[in-house]
């Protein structure tokens, strides 16, 4: 087992995200995480990279507790986020912001020349800032600046939310290729359709709450649809 979450509270001041959350994921698995907004998935991603302190549970990855650790160390570790919004930064060019994915220094076979063949787009405007880009490269961007950091694990959060469909397939269909390089990906999205045709497995969040888990392939669209939903 690769991650193992136990038990996780979470909370916004007086808010309660998340409620007694447990989650895992295998080495070389695909997990989609889906729900609504609101439903909780981007706080248990910011737990998992150590943006966010949880009130109560346990986090493991690799067989080691990382919960209360600094976000430096774990993603020395492995984990990598690829953020809702992408959150590039504006001043640095494509191939700079790709960079500052290996500043922790974690050793693996993902490489500028390695990303630019996963999305040959990038590595033709290499040069061009962020905004020169379409909002389907962004994303490419922001998917490789996360493999430079050779991840084990790689966090997705809403990777396909605003895009057109073409641009969604084409990133989609990278996914295998990054788990043949030895990683696993947690996916987080609102599509049920999209996630679950990729995954292996699936935890479905309602409130802060898994109300379905179970493999992909056993997912009937009524059965994700309640507890989707909660009806």
């Amino acid at each position: 087992m690769l991650l193992e979450v136990r038990a996780l509270d979470a909370v916004y001041g007086d808010f309660q995200a998340l409620f007694d959350l447990s989650l895992d994921v295998e080495a070389g698995e695909t997990v989609a995480l889906i729900g609504a907004n609101g439903a909780g998935k981007s706080t248990f991603l910011r737990c998992l990279v150590g943006l966010l302190a949880p009130r109560r549970g346990e986090i493991r990855f690799a067989g080691e507790p990382i919960h209360g650790e600094a976000a430096e160390r774990i993603s020395r570790r492995g984990l990598s986020l690829v953020p809702e919004g992408r959150l590039l930064f504006p001043s640095l060019t494509v191939e700079e912001n790709l960079m500052m994915g290996a500043l922790n220094r974690r050793p693996g076979s993902w490489t500028l020349a390695r990303v630019f063949d996963l999305f040959p787009i990038l590595g033709e405007r290499r040069r061009q800032m962020p905004d020169q880009l379409s909002g389907g490269q962004q994303h490419m961007v922001a998917i490789g600046r996360a493999l430079m950091s050779n991840p084990r694990l790689l966090l997705c959060d809403e990777i396909s939310l605003g895009l057109a469909p073409v641009v969604v397939d084409q990133i989609y269909a990278s996914f295998a290729r990054i788990r043949a390089e030895g990683a696993s990906l947690v996916l987080v999205e609102q599509d049920v359709k999209r996630a679950t045709s990729a995954a292996d497995r699936v935890y479905c969040l309602l409130k802060g709450r898994v109300t379905l888990q179970g493999p992909a392939r056993s997912m009937g669209i009524e059965r994700l649809s309640r507890a989707y939903f909660g009806a």
